[in-house]
């Protein structure tokens, strides 16, 4: 069964637009809640939400759909979407609710759905539940309608919990640290728990308004952070997406480590330490081919799976691996949690530089990647990549690209998008292709 509304992460989409309004959260709290009500027990949902505005009407209408077929819901307020897996799971709950559009704007927003076991849903729960959106709900008895409660220490829990990830006989004294928290759901867990292991903390993005998250700060934009750390004379700056499922570093110089250098040093320390499993790490086909390289070069393998680390994280489950993530600075360490944490992967960065007393842009460039272009193609309508113009620009560009690079075209999944991606060792050949390739779909589209 396709899926109409969920895409790679969840629903998304422009709040109080179609899937976004109050009307849709609310059935989709009926459709959720009437697939895990399950025995005999008080059934409880817990919700987690980042700092956008909607928010809060989000939360309102999912809550009235728990509630009204039997549901407990129990709100967390605003922390990071790995705080809700975890939360999800330690409080037995039957669900987890992260309302979240990640690394997007403020006006638009997302529902992120956990099971029972703090990993998000397989794409047949989700074709259920869609299914199941269809059906009018059966609603609860009087007598069983749902409760609704807040807890006040879900983020003294979730900076307890990321804590623990860090070796306990390393600290954090001496480091200046620059936080950029994207005026997100991160703005208060990530500086408390970089301080209380001991670290100089400055901070940015820690003042949201409902509106400023994400908004020229965080992991999609970190030229603020890049330079604050020179500025600052930190030894490491760390960038945080809206939702703080993600990270990306900033070395003392100012340079931007993306998520393959991240996973290739997280990889590497675990190898030495004897704990990382499979013998090798897990990334999607949009990773650099110099990550894959350098892999090699160590005896370790690079496993490729399609965009969307709930891909990443399903081979890791299925295939016996505990390291894997996105370029994008998705990290997932399935030794501490259930999805993507940016705090959590940050931290495993930190304890190598406090371990090896070298410099952050000494030890977090481990290899030089391939020249890489991606550019994005917005359409209207149709299937673009379909088209016959299209295919043989993409199969033109393939056997350019053949033994000196590799091409992925993909459609987006969260927005009307064609991503077309090549790299290669020519960057020029790289850019061409790209180029030929984008005006086939303008074309098309």
């Amino acid at each position: 069964m396709s899926r109409k509304f969920f895409g790679t992460d969840g629903i998304r989409g422009r709040t109080n637009e179609v899937p976004m309004t109050a009307e849709m959260a609310q059935r989709v709290g009926q459709a959720a809640g009437a697939h895990f009500v399950r025995g005999d027990h008080r059934h409880r949902v817990v919700i987690g939400k980042d700092t956008r505005l909607s928010g809060y009407m989000m939360e309102s209408a999912l809550i009235s759909g728990f509630t009204s077929v039997g549901m407990d819901v129990v709100m967390v307020g605003p922390v990071p979407t790995p705080a809700v897996a975890m939360l999800t799971r330690s409080m037995r709950a039957d669900l987890g609710v992260m309302i979240s559009a990640s690394h997007n704007p403020y006006d638009d927003n997302g529902i992120k759905l956990f099971g029972p076991d703090g990993y998000k849903l397989s794409d047949v729960t989700e074709a259920e539940i869609e299914r199941r959106l269809e059906d009018e709900p059966k609603l609860a008895s009087p007598a069983e309608i749902g409760r609704a409660r807040k807890i006040e220490d879900a983020r003294g829990r979730y900076i307890h919990f990321a804590k623990s990830t860090f070796p306990e006989q390393l600290r954090l004294d001496g480091l200046k640290i620059v936080v950029d928290c994207a005026n997100g759901a991160a703005y208060q867990v990530a500086p408390s728990a970089l301080w209380e292991l001991g670290a100089d903390v400055v901070t940015i993005g820690v003042s949201p308004n409902g509106f400023n998250i994400n908004d020229g700060c965080g992991s999609t934009s970190p030229a603020l952070l890049q330079a604050r750390v020179v500025e600052e004379g930190a030894h490491i700056g760390i960038a945080l997406d809206g939702d703080a499922d993600r990270v990306i570093i900033v070395d003392e110089r100012g340079r931007i480590i993306d998520g393959d250098q991240l996973m290739a040093l997280i990889g590497i320390s675990w190898a030495t330490r004897g704990i990382l499993r499979g013998d090798g790490i897990v990334a999607t086909i949009m990773s650099n081919l110099g990550l894959e390289r350098f892999l090699a070069s160590r005896d370790l393998r690079l496993i490729r799976t399609k965009v969307g680390d709930r891909y990443v994280l399903e081979t890791m489950r299925s295939q016996g691996y505990n390291v894997g993530g996105e370029q994008s600075g998705h990290i997932i360490l399935s030794d501490h949690a259930t999805t993507g944490d940016g705090l959590v992967a940050a931290l495993q960065v930190l304890a190598s530089l406090v371990d090896s007393g070298k410099s952050a842009s000494e030890l977090l460039h481990l290899f030089d990647p391939l020249p890489q272009l991606l550019r994005n193609v917005r359409f209207a309508r149709g299937q673009p990549l379909e088209t016959n113009p299209v295919k043989a620009a993409i199969a033109h560009g393939e056997a350019r690209l053949s033994g000196r690079g590799r091409l992925v075209i993909r459609k987006s999944g969260t927005e009307p998008l064609i991503r077309v991606m090549a790299e290669g060792e020519d960057e020029k050949l790289v850019s061409e292709v790209v180029d030929q390739i984008c005006e086939a779909v303008k074309a098309a589209a």
